[in-house]
């Protein structure tokens, strides 16, 4: 029972001394605080759009073979996406290739013909008469042969035409068509946006304009995904709205999948002059009862330093705090463990 004793004293007085010590120490990757000028930003919420949309039709009447698309499809510039049936058309394709070399041969004797007549007639052998018939007869075929191989090139492009592609990379929006539909010229089979001027339309006060400069880029977060990327505001649309006076802003953002007309976008625009900011990496912040700190490192331990976050810059933020300085190290990786005063060891620098 003493043994017992002394051992449960000493247990006790070593989880004692631990629990005094704190946690351990722990390793952390900082990086440098930077300052620059720069506008404050604001979130607003806009819609996804393609600035270029092609409503892709048909030059050739026929029955439909095959639809090779569904909405949603990705394709790239000349990919086909509907093709018309064209066994009727292949046999007037022979048809007319017989006909053009029936009348070659036709072209060759009125033209061995009428040599033959010249010679004659150069001599005195024929008269004038005979010699003209047989350089028209020989001329009539020649334009005969021409006329048939023009049908033939006629077919040959109504023959590609058959096969409709897409006039540019982008994704399927919709598909008016399929399989046995017979189609005339003209008639709607697909339409399909650019992925290459994929768009976020942004409703703005007109206070803000002065603000604001074309071809200034901006962050964007696409928030069905909370994915994070980079914009440029391309121009602005020319009419307003007439009841909240809004103008709206058309921001250009790179081309992704996995996105939809309509789709919700939060643009980060500038709602104010420049001015000098902190400049912080997004991946040093840490919420804590719903507002945003950083842990910088003092004395070898972690301390807790507010933000007040006024711009956001894509993977950086833009902060007013007077406490912030150029140069100064905050924690970037190793942070969501950290607490206030905890002894830390910085393992590299970003």
């Amino acid at each position: 029972m003493r043994v017992l004793q002394s051992l449960l004293i000493i247990i006790s007085f070593c989880a004692a001394s631990a629990f005094a010590q704190g946690p351990p120490p722990a390793k952390v990757v900082v990086a440098k605080i930077t300052s620059r000028e720069v506008a404050e930003n604001r979130p607003f919420l806009g819609l996804l759009y393609y600035d270029r949309v092609s409503h892709v039709s048909t030059e050739v009447a026929g029955l439909i073979d095959s639809v090779k698309v569904g909405a949603g499809d990705r394709v790239s510039a000349g990919s086909p996406l509907v093709t018309l049936d064209t066994e009727l058309l292949e046999q007037e394709i022979a048809i007319s290739r017989a006909r053009v070399a029936q009348l070659e041969l036709r072209s060759r004797h009125a033209e061995k013909n009428y040599k033959r007549f010249a010679e004659l007639f150069a001599q005195a052998g024929v008269s004038e008469r005979d010699h003209d018939d047989a350089l028209y007869l020989y001329q009539d075929a020649l334009k005969e042969q021409q006329v048939a191989e023009n049908g033939l090139a006629t077919l040959m492009i109504k023959k590609r035409k058959s096969v409709i592609t897409a006039p540019f990379a982008g994704v399927i929006l919709a598909k008016q068509v399929d399989r046995g539909d017979w189609v005339q010229p003209g008639r709607e089979l697909v339409s399909i946006g650019s992925s290459n001027d994929l768009f976020v339309r942004v409703p703005v006060a007109e206070t803000i304009l002065k603000f604001i400069t074309i071809g200034e880029k901006v962050a964007v977060e696409i928030n069905a995904f909370g994915r994070q990327t980079e914009g440029v505001i391309e121009d602005l649309d020319p009419i307003a709205d007439p009841q909240t006076k809004n103008i709206f802003l058309k921001v250009k953002i790179p081309a992704m999948a996995r996105v939809a007309e309509n789709m919700s976008a939060t643009v980060f625009v500038p709602t104010s002059s420049r001015r000098q900011l902190a400049i912080i990496p997004r991946d040093a912040l840490v919420n804590f009862q719903g507002k945003d700190f950083v842990y910088t490192v003092k004395e070898d331990k972690a301390a807790m330093l507010p933000v007040n976050i006024v711009t956001f810059l894509g993977d950086q933020v833009a902060a007013d705090n007077p406490h912030f300085e150029a140069g100064m190290a905050v924690v970037v990786e190793g942070n969501e463990r950290l607490r206030p005063d905890q002894a830390v060891i910085i393992g590299g620098e970003k």
